[in-house]
Parts: C-alpha cells; sequence; structure tokens
C-alpha cells in the first residue's frame, strides 16, 4: 500500500446555520422598508426597536447600535455606493437592491464606524448569510475584503475627482448628496467652499431632539426640571425649547405623553413665534395655519393665540393628517378648530384673518438631517411639481388675511425656487398692495439672519433645519 493510500480522507468542514444578529436584522429590514416602501427612516425605526424591546431582544446599546447603522447607511449612500462600485464588476443597478443594502451596512460599519474590521465583515457576511443565502454571501465577503484594504479618506482620494477639476462633484462624493442638491444649496448658501462644505457637513450629523413647551400646557422650565441636568439642555434661541441629551426619548417623557409637550425642531418654533410676534395694524382676535399637519406649528399658535384671546382656526387637506392636528390641539387653554380643507379653494371668506402661517408642501430640502433618504428621492423635476401649489397657496392666504394683516409663507428648504423666487413671482401680482415684513428683528439672539427682510435658517449656523420665512403684510 503506497503512503497516498494510508492518508486519511480529507473531511468537508460540516454546514453551520447562519446566526441571526437581532441588531443587524432590524437594521437590513429597516433599510429594505425605506427602499421598497418608500418609507422614512424616522417613521420606521421606532415602531421596530419597541418590538425589538418587547421582545427581549435589545437593551439600550442595541437600539443605539441599529440607529446608527440605520441613518449613518443612509447619509452615507452616495459615498458608499462610489466605493461600493469600485469594488464589483458590474454596474450597481445590476447589484439586486437587497444585496445592495447589506454592502452599504458592511461598509459603514468599515469605514464610518470604530467597529474592528474582522467584526464588520464577518457580521456582515453572516447578515448576507440569513437573508441573501450562502451563495450570494461569498459575494459580499469578497466585495466588503476590498473595500477593508483602504479607510475612507484613501478612499475618497479615488473616487471622488479632485475638487480643482469639478467642485461639485468632488463635494457631492465626499460630503454624499447628489450634485445637483450640492448646486442648490450652494447658491443659496452663497460664499465660497467653507460655507457650503460646513452645511453638508451638517446635514450629515445626527441632529439634537429638541422638544416644545406648548404655550399654556407646559413651559420650558417644567420640562427641565422633569428631566434634569444630566438629561437636557435649554433651547438656543427658542424659549419654548428644551434641547435632549444623547439618547433621550421624547416618549419616556410625562408631558410629551400627555400632549402638553411635544417634539419640534427649534427651526420650526421660530417661524411661529415670528409670525405670532409681527406687529398688526388693528385686532388680532383671528388666526389661520392653512397647511397645519401633522400639528406642530398648529399646537403652538393655538396657544398663543389663546393667551391673547385669539382663535386658531387650523386647516389640513389630507382628512389623516387633519387627524394628526386635532390630536396636537387637544388640551389647548383656548378655543380652536380644526378641520380637513384644501388651502388653495378655502372655505372661509376672503379677508377672514390678521395672522395667517402658510407652511407649505415642498422638497424638504432643509430637513436632511433627520430624513437623510430624501436626498436620494428627490428629482429637480420636484421642483416644477411644488411650483404651481406653493403660488397658489401664497396667493391663497394673501387673499385669506385682512388689510393690515400679516402672512407667513414659510417651507423647509433652502432652495431658491422655493423660497424667494415664489414670493417675489407672487408679490408681483399685488401691484403695492403687499409687502415684505423685516422678519429679523422678531427672533432676537438669533444671528446670521442675512440681509433680510426674509430669513432663512441653517443646520451649520443655527443647529436647526434649514426653515425659510418671509412675513408679507396686506397692505390694501
Amino acid at each position: 500500500m503506497n503512503e497516498q493510500s494510508r492518508a486519511p480522507r480529507q473531511q468537508g468542514k460540516p454546514y453551520r446555520r447562519p446566526k441571526k444578529d437581532p441588531v443587524r436584522m432590524l437594521a437590513f429590514e429597516a433599510l429594505r422598508a425605506v427602499d421598497e416602501r418608500d418609507a422614512y427612516a424616522n417613521l420606521v425605526l421606532p415602531p421596530l426597536l419597541r418590538k425589538a424591546r418587547e421582545k427581549g431582544d435589545f437593551d439600550g446599546r442595541d437600539a443605539a447600535l441599529a440607529t446608527e447603522l440605520v441613518y449613518g447607511t443612509l447619509r452615507r449612500q452616495g459615498t458608499y455606493d462610489a466605493v461600493i462600485a469600485a469594488c464589483v464588476d458590474r454596474p450597481l443597478r445590476e447589484v439586486d437592491p437587497p444585496v445592495l443594502d447589506v454592502l452599504s451596512l458592511g461598509a459603514h460599519q468599515l469605514l464610518g464606524t470604530r467597529i474592528p474590521t474582522h467584526a464588520a465583515v464577518s457580521a456582515s457576511v453572516e447578515l448576507a448569510r440569513v437573508v441573501l443565502g450562502d451563495g450570494r454571501a461569498k459575494f459580499v465577503n469578497a466585495v466588503l475584503r476590498k473595500i477593508a484594504r483602504h479607510d475612507l479618506d484613501e478612499w475618497l482620494e479615488q473616487v471622488a475627482p479632485p475638487y480643482d477639476d469639478d467642485p461639485e462633484e468632488h463635494l457631492a462624493v465626499v460630503h454624499s448628496h447628489p450634485r445637483w442638491v450640492v448646486s442648490a444649496l450652494w447658491d443659496s448658501l452663497g460664499g465660497g467652499r467653507a460655507g457650503v462644505e460646513d452645511l453638508l457637513e451638517a446635514d450629515n450629523e445626527r441632529p439634537e431632539v429638541t422638544l416644545v413647551a406648548r404655550p399654556g400646557r407646559a413651559t420650558a422650565d417644567e420640562l427641565l426640571d422633569a428631566l434634569g441636568e444630566e438629561s437636557s439642555l435649554p433651547g438656543r434661541w427658542s424659549p419654548y425649547a428644551v434641547r435632549l441629551s444623547e439618547g433621550g426619548e421624547p416618549g419616556a417623557v410625562e408631558a410629551v405623553r400627555e400632549g402638553r409637550a411635544g417634539v419640534q425642531d427649534e427651526g420650526s418654533q421660530l417661524v411661529a413665534l415670528a409670525l405670532a410676534h409681527a406687529p398688526l395694524e388693528g385686532p388680532d382676535r383671528a388666526w389661520l395655519d392653512g397647511c397645519a399637519g401633522p400639528g406642530g406649528k398648529a399646537a403652538m399658535l393655538a396657544g398663543l393665540a389663546a393667551e391673547r384671546g385669539a382663535v386658531l382656526l387650523a386647516s389640513e387637506k389630507q382628512p389623516h393628517r387633519a387627524g394628526l392636528v386635532a390630536r396636537a390641539l387637544a388640551g389647548n387653554p383656548g378655543p380652536y378648530q380644526v378641520i380637513a380643507a384644501d388651502g388653495t379653494r378655502p372655505p372661509w371668506r376672503p379677508g377672514s384673518f390678521d395672522r395667517v402661517l402658510m407652511d407649505v408642501p415642498c422638497t424638504g430640502l432643509g430637513a436632511l438631517r433627520r430624513r437623510p433618504e430624501a436626498r436620494w428621492r428627490r428629482r429637480p423635476d420636484d421642483l416644477e411639481r411644488f411650483a404651481p401649489l406653493q403660488r397658489g397657496l401664497l396667493r391663497s392666504a394673501l387673499a385669506s388675511v385682512r388689510v393690515g394683516g400679516v402672512v407667513g409663507y414659510a417651507t423647509c428648504s433652502p432652495h431658491l425656487a422655493e423660497t424667494r423666487a415664489v414670493v417675489d413671482d407672487v408679490l408681483k401680482h399685488y401691484d403695492g398692495s403687499a409687502e415684505l415684513v423685516d422678519a429679523r428683528p422678531l427672533l432676537p439672539g438669533v444671528p446670521a439672519l442675512g440681509d433680510g427682510p426674509d430669513i432663512q435658517l441653517w443646520p451649520h449656523l443655527h443647529g436647526t433645519d434649514a426653515m425659510y420665512l418671509a412675513l408679507i403684510r396686506r397692505t390694501g
């Protein structure tokens, strides 16, 4: 018998079932919902986390990691797509979306977190085995090992064009925004490279959770006392704002559960406050929120109106959103009314109101910190779709306010086509019977408000969403 025949036969490794990692499974499920159903992560993730906690799968650290994986992957999707494209032998459009989601999650762990390389790769491959099967898991393993050869800065040198060759594309890849969004934000902000880079970086940071103490129902001091110094900070600009420390859970705050407080970005609070404090000529009894859903600004305005003996009418076109408005206003100390109505064809008589807020539907480019997936869904032609509606709603608002009254035109977008272009275009047709009011003095202490008379807030300058506000007084 020769040596070869005496050697023991090589045995294959026994098959090992993949282990389900509840954190990464949840993150993958959230990304698939965002991709398949056009869902928003800020709406999908909380119920998934709540369900995981109820099952006993999660503790606080697990929830924090899952949240970082989902939001970090979505924010950096453009950058990670460029890196992944450099590591595969086919166009990304030919990679199945679930595979691309696993690869993106793995890329974020490798390039955007402190998770050790071997752990990031092995956990991602294990996830791929569970949700994709062993065959495609081998593809995921090969791609992630290529990605792991370089850190993020090294990859950016490879996949982003030099700034001097193509400034907008360089910023788009480095800061993970579509090129057209980079161009639009740069035009709106003005200035040089430093300012727009600060803005793009701010869009990729996790925003603070900010609460609003609803006037007449709670105060900021009460919220601060209830939360304690370790869990909260006062707002930067709004006297009704309270900022939660990292990891703070709004649903755990008693005042939020009772409706006396709510979650509301400080920029939205400032818009409502500016309209409420704008000087009027004549009575101040009837206020209108003409696009009130989901009710944050309406709740604030209703409380401020009640303090002056005024009444707010909150109108929202979509009945289910009108229901959200009614829920937000429930418990207001003074009278109010909520209706479902189309703001472009209102049921109320012209000139019925002293103050009108029209916070119009828009692209939402001012809230990319909170809804990072919106940057990948929006297209330039969305501006054309919103334009007629925005102009129609502003014309309706000006028709709804009496002579001497004030309209606030607001939008959560800094895009010039949704802000100054709308206001300028509509005011051309009023032949001196409506004029802009300088809104800047109505936000005392808030810096960097520009040349006026309108206001544009910025994430990198004010720590808020990029809210826009123009105040217009009817003069005839």
